[in-house]
C-alpha cells in the first residue's frame, strides 16, 4: 500500500488502469462498428438501445465496485486484514442475490424496456435477441465489479487492470468470432459478453482467494461475515451508491431515449459519438481509481496531508489529460466516424454533432475526479445527494433546450450535467477534510 501522492506517483499507479480502461470502451466500439457496417440500421439501433438498458441495469449496481474500494482501502489503512476478507465475501453474497433476482424478473425488465422506446418491429426482434442472452451475464459482470474493487482498494492496480483487460479483450474476440464467423449479428455480440464475463469470473475468483491467502489466513466465519452491524453498514453505503449509480445510468438512458424521440437515425449517430465520451471517461477514470485507494488509505491512517496532496495532484493530472484528449479527438474524430458506419444518413448526422466530443471530455474531467475522491472516502451520502441535484438540473434544462435546439440541445444538456456533478460535489469537499483531525 502506497502512502505517496505526488503527480509522478499517481501517474505511475494509474498507468496499468489507464491501459486496461482503454480496452473497455473498445468493446462498445467494436460492437457498434460490427453492427454499423451490416447494411441494416436496425442492427445498430437495437444494439445501441439494448446496451443502454444494460448499462443502467448493471451500472445501478456499480456500488459493488465503488463501495468495495472505499471499505477495503480503509480496512487496509487500519491494518484490519481479516475484515478485508469479510468485506469481499459480503459483497459476493450481494452479487448472488442480485443476479438471481435479475434472472427471475427478466420478463418484467424486458417489458418495461420496450415500453420506454418506440422501436420498429424489426428492431424489437433484434432487441429481444440481445436481451435474452445478456441478462444471464449478470453474475459474471457484477462479480468482476467486486473483484476489481478489492484490488483497487488494495492499490494493486496491475491486478485490477489485468482482470478488466482480460475480460474486455475476450469480449472483443468472442464478439468478432460470433458475428463474423458464425453470422449471429446482434445475438453474437450479446453471447460474446456472456461467455467473456463468466470465463473472467471463474479464473479470477480462484486467483483472488489465492492472493488474499498471502496477507492473512482464509477463514470463512459466517458470524463475522454476516455480522448484523457490518451488514447494515455495508448496506447503507451501498444503498447510497446504488441510488447514485442508478441516477447516473438513468442519465445516459434518458439521453438515448431523447435521441430516439427525434429519430432512430439520431439515436444511432449519438451512440457513435457517445463512444468518444465513454472512451475519454475510462481514460480519466484511471486517475479516479488510483485516487480512491490513496484517499481511503489516508483516512484510515488519519493522514490529512496525504489527503490534501492526492486531491490536488490528481486534479492537475485529470484536467491536463482531459485537455489532451480534446485535442486528440479534434484531429481524429472524422476518421473514427467513417470507420464506425458506412450508412450515409447516420454518417451525416454524426458529422454534424461531432464537435461535442471535443468539448465534453475537458468539461467532464472534474466530476470524474471528484467521484474517485468521494468513493475512496466512503462519503456516499454526498455522492447520492449531488447526483440527485445534477440529474434534476439535467432533466429540466433538457426539456427547454431540446424544444428549441433539437439534438444540439440534447448534447448541451449532457455537457451541463457533467458540470453540475462537479459543482455539487465541490460544495461537499470540506466534509471529507473534516473527518481527519489536525
Amino acid at each position: 500500500m502506497s502512502s505517496k501522492s505526488s503527480i509522478q506517483d499517481i501517474f505511475k499507479l494509474s498507468i496499468p488502469i489507464f491501459f486496461a480502461n482503454l480496452v473497455i470502451p473498445f468493446v462498445a466500439i467494436v460492437d457498434t462498428g460490427l453492427m454499423g457496417n451490416l447494411d441494416n440500421a436496425s442492427y445498430l439501433v437495437a444494439t445501441s438501445i439494448a446496451a443502454s438498458v444494460f448499462s443502467i441495469l448493471f451500472g445501478s449496481f456499480g456500488f459493488l465496485r465503488s463501495g468495495t474500494v472505499g471499505m477495503i482501502a480503509q480496512a487496509d489503512g487500519s491494518k484490519d486484514y481479516e475484515e478485508i476478507i469479510n468485506i469481499f465475501l459480503r459483497n459476493i453474497a450481494f452479487v448472488i442475490i442480485i443476479s438471481f433476482l435479475l434472472v427471475i424478473l427478466q420478463r418484467y425488465i424486458y417489458n418495461i424496456s420496450l415500453s420506454i422506446f418506440e422501436l420498429s418491429q424489426e428492431t424489437k426482434i433484434y432487441f429481444k435477441d440481445y436481451f435474452t442472452f445478456r441478462i444471464y451475464s449478470s453474475f459474471g459482470e457484477l462479480t468482476i465489479f467486486v473483484i476489481t474493487g478489492l484490488f483497487i482498494g488494495l492499490q494493486k492496480t496491475k491486478t485490477s487492470s489485468l482482470i478488466v483487460g482480460f475480460y474486455s479483450i475476450a469480449n472483443i474476440i468472442l464478439s468478432l468470432v460470433f458475428v463474423l464467423y458464425f453470422n449471429l449479428n446482434v445475438l453474437g455480440v450479446a453471447l460474446g459478453t456472456l461467455v467473456a464475463s463468466m470465463l473472467t469470473t471463474i479464473i479470477f475468483l480462484f486467483y483472488t482467494f489465492y492472493d488474499l491467502s498471502k496477507i492473512t489466513k482464509l477463514e470463512f466465519n459466517s458470524k463475522k461475515i454476516f455480522n448484523l452491524s457490518k451488514v447494515k453498514n455495508i448496506f447503507n453505503i451501498n444503498l447510497n451508491i446504488f441510488i447514485r449509480s442508478l441516477l447516473l445510468a438513468f442519465a445516459f438512458l434518458y439521453f438515448t431515449y431523447l435521441g430516439n424521440s427525434i429519430s432512430e437515425e439520431t439515436v444511432a449517430a449519438n451512440t457513435i459519438l457517445l463512444n468518444f465520451i465513454m472512451l475519454s471517461a475510462y481514460v480519466l477514470d484511471a486517475y479516479a481509481f488510483s485516487t480512491e485507494g490513496i484517499v481511503g488509505y489516508s483516512i484510515g491512517s488519519k493522514n490529512k496531508q496525504l489527503l490534501r496532496d492526492v486531491v490536488k495532484n490528481s486534479f492537475i493530472l485529470s484536467t491536463a489529460t482531459g485537455f489532451v484528449i480534446c485535442v486528440i479527438f479534434f484531429f481524429s474524430k472524422n476518421y473514427f466516424i467513417i470507420t464506425m458506419t458506412d450508412l450515409p444518413d447516420i454518417r451525416e448526422i454524426t458529422f454534424s454533432f461531432s464537435y461535442w466530443v471535443i468539448i465534453i471530455p475537458f468539461a467532464a474531467s472534474f466530476c470524474f475526479q471528484f467521484d474517485g475522491i468521494f468513493v475512496g472516502a466512503s462519503q456516499t451520502t454526498e455522492l447520492r445527494n449531488a447526483m440527485i441535484v445534477s440529474v434534476a438540473i439535467y432533466i429540466v434544462v433538457s426539456f427547454f433546450l431540446i424544444a428549441s435546439l433539437g439534438n444540439t440541445g440534447l448534447w448541451l444538456s449532457l455537457c451541463l450535467f457533467f458540470i453540475a456533478r462537479a459543482l455539487t460535489l465541490f460544495v461537499y469537499m470540506p466534509r471529507i477534510y473534516g473527518r481527519i483531525q489536525e
